[in-house]
């Protein structure tokens, strides 16, 4: 069989080789048209961080009572508190326990603390695990724990920062104007961490909210109080105004997703009533933030500024609007990068809106949890998916994609491996809140084999990884808001989680930092970085086997060096199965072939894996070679270089 271009090895003719080969030829060419993407982003490994829930470094700026987003009419003053660090999650404080029950409302008015100063002082500890791009979960001013109902998007948190009354006293009065606008004390911390961040070539990209705002924004509560007389009546979905001579109050306007708390902007409308852009107000105050925070002191040197955006519910947004503010993104830094939210193909979307990438759930983090977590599919099928999700991208977007399995908006990866055999799709309200079934406890040893054979997975396909915080950690929680647990540090001890939210009987799981884990993270993602094969390579599907669980794939990638050839070749090979597998891969015995060497096994004994099985035919046919994989294994292999001869 011909073998397919720069790829050692055949593909395996069988009926899952036939299957997959048939996916691949129905799919169109690969696009090529420039895409915004910097050169870094192929070489990124991204951490998600959840400021509030990341590490308390200032417990003298922690917010107050007043601050919250709501429930000042379910407690006091006196009552509330700020919720303690170290404690069991679902134990519920006095005052919770008066309100309700675990989820309905109270720990949704919990604050633990969680700063810029935290977040400085733990850089450390992000550069030593190896990742060099933070994604941040909103920072700038707002009520609530998640910061997504911004009160100013030209201000960062006062409680993120080292003054939040004088912060506070100074945004007094402030307009859209950015002539009216101050640098405060949060403010100044965040440029601080930019810049401490910046000099351990750690890019940082904030999440950017333009679809809406909070009601507390300075615009709405302008709009609310002068109705149509506000400067700011044209910047919202206003349905009807207040009419004064009546009793009622008819004020009416649009909510995100029908959640009065989250007022939506308005979109500028064509002739034939479809959304073309953001309306003039909103559009200028986005275009006036999104210069302060790239390009802080105005000079033209964006090296003070932060190195892009991930752009919230980006598919509800006009995409003429993101076509103009990717220009001037990309105009203020070229070296910008520019990521977009969508849950679904975001392959037309990406091309229509300049982003340079998107949040790559549909194309990785869904079949993965389809083969990997929850078994629905096999692997045939899931390799089928990659190739036929990823090649209408092109290559620069392709690489750039953010290779994420959990975040803020999902269940954590280990509780989605511990609960794989429910039937739930994707993000589908996994969590005790909705299913009485639905396990909190901790992971065992076999389910985080699987975590650990995802992670090499997201470091070695086709992608930019990214891990959400704690994850290195060992943390585990259903979906929001269990997923957003404040994080395990080695230097805290922890109350053993021992409640279940339901009020069902549970043995207790001791919570701790995983040393051993993180370790291992560490491992994969120097293995990405030592490797341009990981981060630049071509992909191929080399074996696919539904009956035995098991796939391998190869990334090839090619370099000139001082006007030679240089080839670096990594197979990667994943066995799902509880039992070792032997994964056959035609060729691999030819004169012409490389041996191969395992490098980097997501469990056990490296030295217990060994490079290749020679199986002899009775017959006197050929031998037959394959890779020995351990059960809930994935093993990656180099060729066998010369230097390997002793």
């Amino acid at each position: 069989m011909r073998r397919p271009p720069y790829s050692p090895f055949p593909i395996p003719y069988s009926l899952a080789a036939a299957l997959l080969l048939a996916a691949m030829l129905a799919l169109p060419a690969r696009a090529q048209e420039a895409a915004p993407v910097p050169t870094w982003a192929a070489d990124a490994v991204w951490y998600q961080l959840f400021p509030e829930r990341f590490r308390n470094g200032d417990p003298s700026n922690d917010p107050t009572f007043a601050s919250l987003d709501f429930g000042q009419d379910m407690t006091t003053e006196d009552a509330w508190a700020i919720s303690p660090w170290t404690g069991d999650w679902y134990v519920q404080a006095d005052w919770e326990a008066a309100i309700s029950t675990f989820y309905d409302p109270p720990v949704f008015m919990r604050r633990y603390g969680g700063d810029l100063q935290g977040v400085i002082d733990q850089l450390d500890y992000l550069d030593s695990l190896g990742v060099n791009a933070l994604y941040f979960n909103p920072v700038f001013h707002a009520p609530s724990m998640h910061k997504y109902d911004g009160a100013s998007f030209h201000h960062i948190d006062p409680y993120f920062g080292p003054d939040p009354e004088g912060d506070l006293a100074l945004m007094e009065g402030e307009t859209a104007d950015p002539a009216t606008w101050t640098w405060t004390a949060a403010d100044s911390l965040f440029l601080q961490m930019l810049g401490e961040a910046h000099a351990r070539d750690i890019r940082v990209v904030i999440d950017g909210v333009f679809n809406h705002t909070g009601t507390r924004f300075f615009g709405f509560e302008d709009l609310v109080e002068k109705q149509q007389a506000s400067a700011f009546a044209d910047w919202y979905e206003v349905n009807a105004f207040d009419d004064p001579e009546t009793p009622e109050n008819e004020y009416d306007y649009n909510g995100w997703w029908g959640y009065d708390a989250l007022p939506v902007l308005r979109d500028s409308l064509d002739a034939d009533g479809e959304p073309v852009t953001l309306s003039a107000g909103p559009r200028q105050y986005v275009f006036d933030i999104t210069r302060r925070w790239m390009d802080p002191n105005g000079d033209g040197d964006p090296s003070d500024g932060i190195d892009g955006w991930r752009l919230d519910v980006a598919d509800e947004v006009p995409t003429g609007f993101w076509a103009e503010w990717n220009d001037l993104v990309f105009e203020i830094n070229p070296e910008a990068y520019t990521v977009a939210e969508t849950w679904h193909d975001a392959v037309a979307f990406l091309r229509a809106s300049g982003f340079s990438a998107a949040m790559n759930y549909h194309a990785f983090a869904m079949p993965v949890e389809d083969w990997l977590i929850d078994g629905r599919i096999g692997p045939v099928t899931f390799a089928a998916q990659l190739v036929e999700r990823r090649l209408p991208y092109s290559n620069a977007r392709a690489l750039a994609m953010q290779n994420l399995i959990d975040s803020h908006d999902t269940e954590r990866v280990a509780s989605g491996i511990v609960n794989g055999h429910l039937p739930i799709d994707f993000d589908q309200q996994p969590s005790p809140r909705h299913r009485e079934n639905y396990a909190v406890r901790a992971p065992t040893e076999a389910e985080r084999d699987v975590q650990r054979m995802i992670a090499v997975m997201q470091v070695a396909y086709v992608g930019a990884p990214m891990f959400y915080y704690g994850t290195e950690a060992g943390m585990w929680g259903a979906d929001d808001p269990d997923d957003r647990k404040p994080m395990v540090w080695p230097d805290l001890t922890f109350a053993d989680e021992c409640t279940d939210p339901r009020g069902l009987e549970r043995e207790c799981d001791p919570i701790a930092f995983d040393h051993d884990l993180f370790a291992f993270y560490q491992s994969a993602i120097a293995l990405r970085h030592r490797h341009d094969a990981l981060r630049h390579g071509g992909f191929s599907v080399l074996h696919a086997d539904s009956t035995a669980n098991t796939l391998a794939f190869q990334r090839l990638h090619t370099t000139a060096v001082d006007g030679d050839a240089d080839t670096q070749e990594l197979v990667i090979a994943f066995n799902r199965s509880d039992a070792r597998q032997k994964i056959a891969l035609p060729g691999l015995g030819d004169a012409e072939i490389h041996p191969l060497v395992p490098i980097f096994a997501s469990r056990g004994n490296l030295a217990d894996i060994p490079s290749l099985t020679i199986t002899l035919d009775d017959t006197g046919g050929p031998p037959a070679f394959a890779l020995d994989v351990p059960a809930r294994t994935a093993v990656v292999y180099r060729r066998l270089s010369n230097d390997d001869y002793r």
